[in-house]
Order: structure tokens, then C-alpha cells, then sequence
């Protein structure tokens, strides 16, 4: 049988570090829209939602032909979980559209490099049965392991003196969540409140293809970026 499988899209208007981000013009269009092309050409997406308190983003989601649901207020401010913009997206649509998905995948707009690829390899991993939810994630560029924290003013490594006095290339690889793909089923979403549990199955993209957009550098690094990968293809 055919899982339905919803494709949502958060998208707030606000934003404290760059505002209008999520229509913000990277390469010649609206950031949102690298999300919802991607998730359009996705074989495996069969519904695919924006949720905004924005009216230009709305606009900007219904041109390219997607549904948009209107999140209130109260859940789109800057402490709001994104726990509650999911149930209240699912809610909507089982109430006024009659869809209630089998597995919800949760994209970000901030990861404009995510491709259709990444999309649909995730949902295969996730539909193997094996975890409670697959999270996208890249090699951290440096390792935690030789990372301090400030104690009574003064440096104090995080870890024991014996791991961060290691050198980098004998030190465990570790992980960091990319913020581009996210994928589990509406009941364990909210079990956990959200996509964290033991056991979480790791869908790795190259640290080229993670940048999470928060700030004017990492708008900049993702436009440098999408010049490379165009002249790849030129």
C-alpha cells in the first residue's frame, strides 16, 4: 500500500537575524522556493504544505502552486516549538482536507542546497523500518572533542584533558544535525515532541550541501555555493 506522506514547509515571517529571510533571494529567487521545488519532483512526496503567518510568503507559496495553511500567532513567535506548528498542521488537514499522513517530512526553507535526492533518500531510509525517525546531518568542520567552556572566566576543556589533547585525525567523526530533512510518523512525532528518540537513523549530506541559514554569512556561503554547483553542471 501507498504511504502518504506530507511534505510541510515552516516558514515564519519573522526573523530576527535576517528579516524576510524565508523570501529572502538567493541565486535569482525567493529562498522558499528551493524547498518547494525540491519537494515537488520528489517520487515519493504526495502532498506538500506551506505553514506561514507571513502573507508574502503565502503569496509566494500558492504561485508556485502549493497549499498554504495560515499558522496563528501564538505558534509562530520566536520561542514557538516547531512541535506545535506540526500538530497544527496535521490537525488542519485532517479536519478541512480529510488527509491524515502516515509519515510527516519536515523541510525547512533555511536549507535551500537540500536536493530532491537527499528528499527521497531519507524517506527510503526511514521506510526500512529500522528507526523511529531519520534526521539529516553532516560531519561537524570541527570537532567538539577540542571545544572548551568558560569557567570563572578562564578556559576548561569540555572534555577530559586525555580527548582534547588528542590530535584531530584520532578522534572519533562525529555528527551535527544539518536542519534540512527531518522524517517521522505524526503518533511518534508526538510521543517524543518532536524527532528525538534512541533511535534515530542518520541520513548523511556532504557539509557543501548543509548550510542551515541564520545569519547574513550563511546567506552568503549558500549563494557562493550554488555558483559552484551552476558552473558544475555549465
Amino acid at each position: 500500500m501507498k504511504h502518504k506522506i506530507l511534505a510541510l514547509i515552516p516558514a515564519r515571517g519573522g526573523s530576527k537575524g535576517i528579516p524576510g529571510k524565508n523570501i529572502m533571494p538567493i541565486a535569482g529567487k525567493p529562498m522558499i522556493e528551493y524547498s518547494i521545488d525540491a519537494a515537488k519532483m520528489s517520487k515519493l512526496l504526495n502532498y506538500i504544505v506551506v505553514s506561514t503567518d507571513s502573507t508574502e510568503i503565502a503569496a509566494c507559496a500558492r504561485e508556485n502552486e502549493v497549499e498554504v495553511i495560515v499558522r496563528p500567532s501564538d505558534i509562530a513567535g520566536d520561542e514557538s516549538p516547531i512541535i506545535d506548528t506540526i500538530n497544527h498542521a496535521i490537525t488542519i488537514l485532517k479536519e478541512e482536507k480529510g488527509f491524515f499522513p502516515d509519515i510527516v517530512v519536515l523541510l525547512q526553507p533555511t536549507s535551500p542546497l537540500r536536493n530532491t535526492n537527499d528528499i527521497d533518500c531519507a524517506i527510503e531510509q526511514y521506510l526500512t523500518g529500522k528507526f523511529d525517525s531519520v534526521i539529516s546531518v553532516c560531519e561537524t568542520e570541527h570537532s567538539p572533542y577540542l571545544c572548551f567552556t568558560m569557567f570563572e572566566e578562564k578556559l576548561k576543556p569540555l572534555f577530559e584533558k586525555k580527548i582534547s589533547s588528542s590530535r584531530r585525525q584520532d578522534l572519533p567523526p562525529t555528527y551535527r544535525p544539518n536542519g534540512a530533512i527531518y522524517v517521522s510518523t505524526p503518533l511518534l512525532i508526538k510521543k517524543y515532541s518532536g524527532f528525538i528518540s534512541d533511535n534515530i537513523g542518520p541520513y548523511l549530506m556532504p557539509v557543501e550541501r548543509s548550510v542551515d541559514i541564520d545569519t547574513s554569512v550563511d546567506l552568503l556561503l549558500a549563494g557562493l555555493f550554488f555558483q559552484k554547483f551552476q558552473k558544475k553542471t555549465e
